[in-house]
């Protein structure tokens, strides 16, 4: 059997709506051979609202009703604020938070009590390139949150690792065109600045260079990787 071969496996795509590198997944996952179902506050079969506790149990119930259990949970909800710490408010900064980080955490909690009865499963989180660090774009809240992504990812790791589930982190750098990064197109001189910042010269690509990473974390090529934040970003964090 194939490392990558996901049949018959039930996967969760959280933050699927088209554009964006949660509906990548969903088309990676499907021509793998899993079944998958995909979730996002709007423009997707199923709705969700990761902020809200009950709104991600519904979903999880609804799915293990619907196929018995959920094998592989992709989580790319998140949000973005591009805003000078001194104009953010706080209740911005907390509505970023509350999306990306305790978004994440829900639905890892929900994903490991759904996963534990089955002793298996793949955890796959979004991150980005800058979580460990900060870009030259204002935008503290959404660092912060990402941050925190990260080390929420080898948290639970920890905690459902003697269950035999796995729960890792992807870090995309820069992908373009996305719907969180359309609006580079009206700036053509930090579009290049991104490209030039990376190793490779170049941006990531949507269609190419997603679903190799998301797949290894995703399936039984990486059933001894756990805890971890894989960078997908043609070099940027490495120097």
């Amino acid at each position: 059997m194939s490392l990558f071969d996901l049949t018959g496996q039930v996967a969760l795509v959280i933050g699927a709506a088209p554009g964006g590198l949660g509906e990548r997944a969903s088309i990676a996952l499907a021509d793998h051979g899993a079944t998958v179902e995909v979730a996002d506050i709007a423009g997707a079969a199923l709705r969700v609202d990761v902020t809200d506790e009950a709104s991600v149990a519904a979903l999880f119930a609804d799915v293990v009703a619907r196929h018995g259990r959920v094998d592989i949970v992709v989580n790319a909800a998140g949000v973005m604020l591009r805003k000078p710490y001194d104009e953010t408010t706080l209740e911005e900064f907390e509505h970023v938070v509350r999306v990306n980080l305790t978004g994440t955490w829900l639905v890892g909690r929900a994903a490991g009590q759904a996963m534990t009865p089955q002793g298996s499963g793949r955890i796959v989180n979004l991150t980005t390139v800058y979580a460990e660090r900060v870009g030259p774009v204002p935008e503290s809240a959404y660092y912060a949150s990402k941050a925190g992504v990260a080390n929420v990812t080898r948290a639970l790791a920890m905690e459902l690792g003697p269950h035999a589930i796995t729960v890792n982190c992807l870090a995309p750098g820069v992908f373009y065109p996305t719907q969180m990064t359309a609006a580079l197109a009206e700036d053509p001189e930090r579009l290049a600045w991104f490209s030039g910042r990376t190793m490779l010269g170049r941006l990531g690509d949507p269609a190419t260079d997603f679903a190799g990473p998301l797949l290894l974390l995703a399936s039984p090529a990486s059933s001894y990787i756990t805890g971890q934040v894989l960078y997908v970003d043609g070099g940027w964090s490495a120097w």
